[in-house]
Formats: C-alpha cells, structure tokens, sequence
C-alpha cells in the first residue's frame, strides 16, 4: 500500500522535508507501506509573531492545493505559529483545515505539530516536562504557556532566541547532547528536544534518551507518529525514540 503524505509548510522551513520522510523511510525497512511527500508552503521568513499570524491565514489555500493532489494526511508543520494564535487553537485550525478538504471534495485527515505535540506527550503520560526551543523567549513563553494549558506541566524551557527561520534549520543537532544538560530533569516525564519542527533533532534523540534515561521526543517525532495513526497504520519507526517510546 502506497500513502501521500501532504505537508503545509513555512517557506523558509527545510527539516520538516527531511525529518519526517526520514521516520517513514526508517519504517519502510521494516514494514511493508509506501510513502511519497508533497508541500505546499506559507510565506515566512521571520519567527515573529506578527509573521507567524500572517503566515497562518495562508494555510487554507495551502490545504486547498494539497487536496487538489488528493494527499492521504495533511500535516500542517509549524508549532509556534499554532500556538501563537492562542490556547488551544490546534483543535480550530483542524477543523479549517480540515473543512477546505471537505469543501474540495476530498476529506482529509489533519494533523497539527501543535496538537500532535500535545497528543504524544499525553500517550507517554507525561505530567511534567521540560522542553528546548530556538524560539526568542517571548514565544517560548507562549509555547509553555499553551502546553501548561492543555494539562501538562513545563518545569523548564531553554529558548536559544535565534529569530531567523533558515538559522534554526542550520543548527546542529548534535549540540542538543550539551545543550539538554542545562535542564535538571528531576521529576521531569519526558524532555521535549526540539519543540520546533524546524530546529533538526531526529539525530540526537535516541542518544540522549539513553544517555538521559527517560523519554525524548520532538514535535517532528510526535507530527509523524500522529500522521501514522491517522492513516490507521502500525506507528512505528526505527528512529526517533522508538517513535514514542515504542508505545503504538
């Protein structure tokens, strides 16, 4: 069986293209499905709120298009821009998104990187948490402000304040193997590694997760698993922390 995965991604966002073909294609060795990867992109250059606010009214004419390549999931891959909008908005932008398959005669499911965060952290049961972001701090103020709304706990967040999106894809992701040891962890459920689905991680995952010893995700780990479950398909990987620690 053959799947397409259809992706709304900001213009200036690169690893969402990499990070995620990269879990279905770890899965692909050791499961039978198929994947082919299609984008339609919102403009956004600047990780600023008012170009976050304005990047997201673009996302339904982007929802239009990917539903014109009959796409099998649509992931709409930018946390911060959701979750800038205000509390909860994961569940409103779903139902638009969603709402624009129906309307072009081909109903789709949605996944957010916000709500898929979300989703993935209450599958590991997670009640507190501590997060590392490249947001400026005013915006991982809001990301922690939006998590704690939805239930869970931040203990800590790290904001690496780099504004420009193509920067925060420059990053090396082996840095986070350091960078995470700013965290006291104790009593923490689950490190986030990159609440970012721009800020690349999937390389150091599963090397902090043994060396940290409790479960680390990212918003791209938590998008894929959440698209693999809407397909209805088994969510697992051979990367990524066990794609959620194995729990499918």
């Amino acid at each position: 069986m053959k799947y397409r995965i259809g992706q709304i991604v900001p213009s200036s966002n690169v690893t969402m293209e990499t990070e995620i073909p990269a879990i279905f294609r770890s899965r692909e060795t050791i499961l039978p499905e198929r994947f082919t990867f299609h984008s339609s992109r919102m403009r956004m250059k600047k990780v600023t709120k008012e170009e976050l606010e304005a990047m997201d009214a673009m996302s339904l004419k982007c929802a239009q298009e990917l539903s014109d390549a009959h796409v099998d999931v649509m992931g709409y891959a930018c946390l911060v821009a959701i979750m800038s909008m205000g509390r909860g908005y994961h569940c409103v932008s779903e139902v638009n998104l969603h709402q624009e398959t129906v309307a072009n005669d081909f109903p789709t499911p949605i996944v957010t990187s916000a709500g898929a965060l979300i989703n993935g952290l209450k599958v590991l049961g997670a009640k507190q948490i501590s997060i590392i972001t490249p947001y400026m701090r005013p915006l991982t103020d809001m990301v922690v402000d939006y998590i704690e709304n939805q239930g869970i706990k931040v203990k800590q967040s790290i904001a690496l304040e780099i504004p420009d999106n193509l920067e925060v894809a420059a990053q090396n992701p082996m840095n986070l193997l350091e960078i995470y040891k700013q965290l006291d962890l104790t009593d923490v459920d689950v490190l986030v590694a990159s609440a970012c689905v721009q800020m690349p991680s999937l390389e150091a995952i599963d090397l902090i997760q043994a060396e940290c010893g409790i479960p680390v995700t990212s918003a791209a780990v938590c998008t894929t698993y959440e698209m693999m479950k809407k397909l209805g398909i088994e969510a697992k990987s051979a990367i990524g922390g066990e794609l959620l620690s194995g729990k499918y």
